[in-house]
């Protein structure tokens, strides 16, 4: 039997998440929130929280795996993958990214270790071979992730915001730090998988 210590973490990371986006959304006069979009990371993040999750439990159903046939819930990859969510949003509500310069780069870089490390859990099940295009495949998807991140980030708060004339170049260095993340995730999971 399996421990229920993930689920558990994962249920709770979606709620701590959403509590703190609920509360940048709807109280007024806290200035770190601010230009930073919580309106629509309010409706996007839980939908990205719970897209891989729901897709996975929508295919083993597909699938006709139920009950006694379904493999585990791989709660330990789903709460890699939405630790980066917390994470990002209680770095606002700390203001971190206002008063510590280092805290956005960490962030790409960190998180994107979790994220890519929580998509190559659940891709260990696929039976990947040879080990190292797993951990290619981990980092390509890194990469994808962090080019779609950033342009997610352009058209929310960046484009109209007053970050314009510093954006190109954060924005490939963020570019770079996630790639990385995902580059060592992928090593992470490869070697696991040999």
């Amino acid at each position: 039997m399996s421990s229920p210590w993930p689920r558990r973490l994962t249920v709770a990371v979606f709620v701590l998440t959403v509590a703190q986006l609920a509360v940048a959304t709807f109280v007024d006069g806290l200035p770190q929130f601010e230009g930073k979009g919580f309106g629509a990371r309010l409706v996007a993040y839980p939908l990205m929280m719970l897209l891989v999750p729901g897709g996975w439990v929508t295919y083993q159903r597909f699938r006709g795996r139920r009950g006694a046939d379904a493999s585990p819930l791989p709660w330990a990859g789903f709460v890699l993958i939405m630790a980066p969510f917390l994470i990002d949003v209680t770095g606002n509500t700390l203001d971190l990214y206002d008063s510590l310069g280092w805290w956005d780069d960490a962030n790409h870089f960190v998180n994107w270790f979790l994220l890519c490390a929580g998509i190559g859990l659940l891709l260990l099940r696929a039976q990947i071979r040879p080990p190292w295009a797993l951990g290619l495949l981990i980092a390509g998807i890194g990469a994808l992730l962090a080019v779609l991140w950033e342009l997610g980030e352009w058209y929310t708060f960046i484009r109209h915001g007053t970050e314009l004339a510093t954006a190109y170049e954060d924005t490939l260095f963020d570019e770079v730090l996630g790639t990385l993340g995902g580059s060592i995730a992928g090593v992470v999971i490869a070697r696991r998988a040999r």
